[in-house]
């Protein structure tokens, strides 16, 4: 092995192409949609138990700003996943395989999550 080579340990100096940083926030996503499940199964059923689950359910949803907010970033995640999965069928399909095109669609995903990131917050907190 080449004990040579130059080896860069500072990450604020990497600079990722847009094609990695849409596959970092791909995974990323799952991550957050399986943590937040972890959340909202038991919160699934105990709002699908009785009238009075589904109320305190309602309530706590309604009244607390944190569980808005993890409510919010799960419909983020979920999105954004959908999108960049979504990409990886079109690309397995043979389109926007080429780098300039793949730089491309994932400009297109990483706005399109942008938008759908926007597009819950103002249903939840409007």
């Amino acid at each position: 092995m080449n004990k040579k080579r130059p080896v860069n340990l500072e990450l604020n100096t990497i600079s990722l192409p847009i094609t990695a940083i849409a596959s970092i926030l791909h995974r990323v996503s799952a991550v957050i949609i399986w943590v937040a499940l972890a959340f909202f199964l038991p919160t699934l059923y105990i709002s699908l138990g009785s009238p009075e689950g589904f109320d305190s359910v309602k309530s706590m949803v309604s009244e607390n700003f944190l569980a808005q907010f993890v409510i919010w970033g799960f419909l983020t995640a979920g999105g954004y996943y959908a999108m960049a999965g979504m990409k990886h069928i079109i690309q397995d399909m043979g389109h926007f395989e080429e780098l300039e095109s793949g730089m491309l669609i994932s400009k297109v995903v990483i706005g399109v999550g942008i938008v759908i990131s926007l597009l819950f917050g103002a249903w939840i907190w409007a």
